[in-house]
């Protein structure tokens, strides 16, 4: 081969190069999507499952926030935690803490204060902290290698 050969194979390989870093995004996994649906209604107990009792004495509306994501994912920490704290501490104290120690089920979603199948309470026993209107709040959460975090507030809405 002659040196202009050689010479032409090391530009296309240089040009690959370059056009791969450029174009690297397509290689990589999405980001995690997460939303969030709002559902006013009377709750009985935020650590009982989160489930709605009708007739609860002196119960007052309590929102429920159900979160959604774009695909399924095992779980291993799920926090939420107040912005303004989030915002000001490094650690902040979490309302709601979720964690598995081995495998969750893959999940799509869960309603906040809910028992997600395969994980457990950070602190036994510990029951979620009441989510206050007009505050904002970010979800934080782990699925294997991947970090996601979603802000969310409650006043606003329109319940469904």
């Amino acid at each position: 081969m002659t040196s202009k050969q050689w010479t032409l194979i090391a530009v296309a390989v240089v040009l690959g190069g370059i056009g791969l870093y450029l174009n690297r995004d397509w290689f990589a996994r999405d980001n995690i999507q997460i939303s969030h649906r709002l559902r006013t209604g009377i709750m009985a107990s935020m650590g009982g499952g989160g489930r709605f009792r009708r007739n609860a004495p002196n119960a007052k509306p309590a929102p429920n926030i159900f979160f959604e994501f774009d695909r399924k994912l095992n779980l291993t920490d799920v926090r939420v935690v107040a912005f303004s704290d989030f915002q000001t501490n490094k650690y902040p104290m979490p309302l709601w803490h979720m964690t598995s120690e081995s495998n969750s089920l893959p999940t799509r979603g869960f309603m906040y204060g809910s028992m997600i199948p395969g994980m457990r309470p950070n602190v036994k026993g510990a029951a979620p902290e009441p989510l206050e209107p007009d505050a904002k709040y970010r979800l934080l959460l782990i699925a294997g290698k991947f970090k996601a975090y979603h802000d969310f507030t409650i006043a606003g809405e329109n319940p469904q």
